[in-house]
This record gives structure tokens, sequence and C-alpha cells, in this order.
């Protein structure tokens, strides 16, 4: 081979060299990693730590309420000898759909839980339904601890039978989800009101209408009573004399409740205007019976009666369900048997 063409080889394979070392000065992109080698030995355990505190019953929630005194079990024996633990209603109505919103704790809870009126019927009642306990008006077992005693709900009640009328009386509202009359006196028809049932009238336990002066019928109309207005939480400041450790679960008022406000009371017939209520009750019921609306048992007579007569026996009615014989309104409970028996002469 000539010079000049080992030359040019020579140039050429210089040039080329140079062209790859400049390639080369950029790395390309990494390739995928390549799979995991094996795990290796484990390393020696480390020193054990301290030992842990020992929990004792003091440090459980539980105890809050489940613990060596009676405050769960004092209010069961004097809950027992209420009317809610003792009475018959449950028996007859706990298990029925369109009465276990007031008459069972099941019921209670569910119409509660619902946001709905406890009066409105249910799709289905328990054929072994509970009285209303303590988990029907308590929040039982939802925190574990102490706040599991707070009411469940408090809220302002719309009262069913009378339209735009609210009771609002503190824990007493709780109460009052039930203790109202949730039926209206009916239309007149034809100048006569058709009496349809031995039940007939506002339902049991019209506490909150009375309270507030409101559901007679023939245009009697009152006003709330010092007892809805003064009395901090009503029902629960007078039945049970205020929420706390001590309450009074057989929800029968006491005098020493009632002396905080009547201080010369010495029984709840304060200045005998009970008895004035009964003896006005007495009066007017021999006054339905000799109309022939009650009979000799005091037992409703079905009928048609003019709407006088309907009124004056809805209005003893309510007066006679409310039970406080006039303690819970007396200005009230008067006006009611005092237009009966105008309109029963």
């Amino acid at each position: 081979m000539s010079t000049k063409k080992i030359l040019v080889l020579l140039g050429t394979l210089i040039l080329a060299v140079a062209v790859l070392s400049a390639c080369g000065a950029q790395p390309g992109p990494a390739g995928p990693a390549g799979p995991a080698g094996p795990a290796g030995v484990a390393g020696p355990a480390g020193p054990a730590g301290a030992d842990g505190k020992s929990l004792s019953a003091a440090d459980l929630s539980c105890t809050t309420c489940h613990n060596d005194t009676n405050l769960i079990s004092g209010k069961e024996v004097t809950w027992a000898r209420s009317v809610h633990g003792s009475g018959t209603a449950n028996a007859y109505a706990g298990g029925r759909p369109e009465c276990t919103g007031c008459h069972s704790s099941a019921g209670f809870n569910a119409a509660i839980a619902a946001g709905v009126p406890n009066s409105d019927p249910q799709k289905t009642a328990s054929a072994n339904p509970g009285r209303i306990d303590c988990r029907a008006c308590h929040n039982i077992h939802k925190t574990y601890t102490g706040d599991d005693w707070a009411l469940k709900t408090v809220a302002p009640v719309k009262l069913i039978a009378v339209d735009g009328t609210t009771f609002d009386g503190g824990m007493g509202n709780l109460c009052a989800s039930c203790h109202q009359q949730r039926t209206a006196f009916p239309a007149a028809k034809d100048g006569k009101v058709s009496v349809t049932s031995t039940h007939w009238g506002g339902h049991h336990g019209p506490e909150s209408e009375m309270l507030l002066g409101v559901g007679g019928a023939g245009g009697v109309v009152g006003k709330p009573a010092s007892h809805a207005t003064l009395v901090k939480d009503t029902c629960v400041g007078c039945h049970l004399g205020g929420a706390g450790p001590d309450a009074n679960h057989t929800f029968t008022p006491v005098v020493a409740t009632c002396v905080a406000c009547h201080a010369d009371a010495k029984s709840l017939d304060v200045n005998g205007k009970q008895t004035e209520i009964k003896t006005k009750l007495d009066t007017v019921k021999a006054a339905l019976q000799a109309k022939k609306l009650l009979d000799k048992n005091g037992v409703i007579v079905v009928g048609d009666y003019p709407e006088a007569q309907a009124a004056a026996l809805w209005n003893y009615l309510l007066v006679e369900e409310d039970k406080s014989e006039g303690v819970h309104n007396m200005a009230f409970a008067n006006a009611l048997l005092d237009a009966a028996l105008a309109a029963l002469k």
C-alpha cells in the first residue's frame, strides 16, 4: 500500500474515533431495573421495651355508670313504681303499629330517629314491646360515659292537634313528644257531633295542651300557666325534681319540690284548689250522665249529640285525662269545666 493511502486511512480512523468520543459524552436513559435479589439474613432482636401500665377498673369508661353505687339500680327501682314501669298501656298498645310510637321503647326510638311524630303509625311493631324505659329517654351505650344519660331529644314539639302551637319547655319537650292530645275536636254536621267510640276525645295524656291553655272545644281558650312559663324544664322540673343524679324516677311530684314556689304548701292541694277542681269534675260528670253522654259507670255513650253537649264532654275529658286535677293550669281547667256545666243545663 502506498504511503498516501496509509495516511488517508489513518485520518479516517482518527475522525471516526473523534465522532464516537463526542457521542459517548451524553449517556442515554437508564434501562429498566432488574429483579430484586434475595432477602438478606435477619438481624439480631433489639432490647426489650419497658413494661406497660396495667389497666385498673378506674381506667375504664364503663365504671362511670357501672360501679359499686346504686346509680342505675336505684333508678330502676323507682321507675318500676311509676306508671311507665307498671301501667297497663304497654301491654295493650305497645305492640300495635299505630300506638307503638308512644307505648314502647323501640317504637318511641324509631319515631325519634326518623324525625316523625310519635303518633304516626309505623310499618311494624315488636311482638314483645319494651316499656318506656331508660333506653326510650336516654342515649344508653352511645359513648360509654356519663354522656349516655343525655336525653334522646329536647327539641321543641309542634302539637299535633293544635295548628301553629309549639311546646317549648326545655327538657320537658321529651315528655311532650307523647303527652299531648293528638286529635282535635271534630267539626259538627247539621249542628251535631258524632261521638264515635268509648275512647272518643283528645286521647290520653293531654298535659301539653293543658299547660299551654289550648285544645279546648266550644270556643274555650286559655293561656300558658306559670308551670309552663316559670318552671325550669317544665315537666322535668316538677315531676323529677329537676335533672341530675337525684332525679325522682317515679315521676310523682313531691311537696318538697313545690315549696320552692309555694312556700306554705303542705300537700299538692295548695290552698284547696285541687279539691275544688275534683268537686267540679264530679258535678260535670253527673250532668253528662243525666244527658246520657256517659253511662252510670262513666263510660262514653256512642252517638250523635248537639255540638255544645259534645264540646262539654270533650272539655270534661281534657281536664279528667290531664290527671293533675287542675295543677297544670288551674285557670284553664276551671274555664273548661264552667263552660261544660253551662252547656249541659
